[in-house]
């Protein structure tokens, strides 16, 4: 496991609670050597109670934490996957699985990494629309899982890899892994550019003058929701004009309390409201879905969607008004195809890299 997140610790605990031999690396050596003198473990808390599970290994040495290493996991923000990408490349080794849930396109920033570091093994790179726990971290090492994914669509770099990163990451998630093709189309399965740019600027109000909100309880209203969906529509629509096809996993059915389950299951949204986690302090200018889902992850759907030839109004009022209130140009600044070193491409040769991955 990449990284010292929400994320990281639920992965890093569930699989240990499974069974699996878990290595954690971390870049913060003050933290790894705190969390040695703990005793490397995690205490994990879900439905069925309290949990104190032991890790193999806490470590600061990459080298280290993925040394014959089947599956490597990264479950960290999109921000910080250019750092970790740099450190990881040049210990990859042939036949490794690097998984990034979810990562808006981050396959390309690790694989173009590999490649930088002149590592030609024979790696592949895959990614979800969204992380596989609804979790967050409770001390420094105490993480509760509030739900777990119960459908994860996963694209892969190369496509043509497939079947074997599939096998790999299917044996750690049995039963909940839906292959939806390449990386692109895993990409723009990702939900956190849909549902947390409205959040954050149509709740930045309250989100600057209460001390704590719940951004997905008080924040989540009727006029948000229909705003959601209609910037689903858009991503859907991105979707379709590249070909990929059903099912789209609508953010609708996050709410729904029948018809088809979603990533996390019917009722989820009620269990993340009702688990109080989320009621805390937020920093509107720093805050993740703003940094994260909205600056780099809108801005990528964009990029791609002018490629494909689909309008996306929305998409892009939301990074005009998150850019004025951070100060920033997001579209210049933000993940697009230009900047991950794809603006050249067409739609035939980006789908030819997609399929082939980069020449060796």
């Amino acid at each position: 496991m990449l990284g010292g997140g929400n994320g990281s610790f639920a992965a890093a605990g569930d699989f240990a609670l499974q069974g699996h031999d878990v290595r954690l690396w971390r870049r913060d050596a003050k933290m790894v050597t705190a969390h040695r003198k703990a005793g490397s473990r995690i205490v994990l808390k879900d439905s069925n109670g309290q949990h104190d599970v032991q890790l193999a290994l806490v470590t600061s040495d990459m080298a280290e934490a993925i040394r014959d290493a089947e599956l490597i996991l990264c479950p960290a923000p999109a921000f910080a996957q250019s750092d970790i990408a740099r450190q990881l490349a040049p210990h990859l080794r042939d036949h490794q699985v690097v998984y990034l849930p979810p990562a808006t396109f981050g396959s390309i920033i690790f694989a173009s990494a590999a490649r930088a570091a002149g590592n030609r093994a024979k790696v592949s790179f895959a990614e979800t629309g969204t992380l596989p726990w609804l979790t967050r971290k409770h001390g420094p090492f105490e993480v509760a899982i509030t739900i777990r994914a119960k459908r994860l669509p996963v694209g892969v770099f190369p496509l043509d890899a497939a079947d074997h990163a599939l096998d790999v990451i299917g044996r750690a998630f049995p039963g909940i892994i839906e292959p939806c093709g390449d990386a692109l189309s895993g990409a723009l399965m990702n939900a956190g550019p849909i549902i947390h740019p409205p959040l954050i600027v149509m709740n930045a109000g309250p989100i600057e003058h209460f001390e704590r909100w719940d951004i997905h309880k008080e924040g989540t209203q009727a006029a948000i929701r229909r705003v959601t969906d209609a910037l689903d529509a858009e991503r859907i629509s991105v979707r379709e004009a590249l070909g990929y096809g059903a099912p789209h996993f609508p953010l609708a059915h996050h709410y729904a309390t029948e018809g088809e389950i979603w990533m996390y299951g019917r009722g989820s949204h009620d269990r993340l409201t009702d688990s109080g986690d989320w009621r805390e302090r937020l920093v509107l200018r720093e805050h993740r879905y703003m940094r994260e889902d909205l600056r780099l992850g809108l801005s990528f759907l964009v990029s791609v969607a002018e490629l494909a030839g689909v309008a996306t109004p929305l998409a892009k009022s939301f990074l005009a008004i998150g850019g004025a209130i951070c100060g920033e140009d997001f579209m210049k600044n933000g993940r697009t195809l230009a900047s991950l070193g794809l603006g050249g491409l067409d739609r035939g040769q980006l789908q030819k890299l997609l399929r082939e991955g980069f020449s060796r």
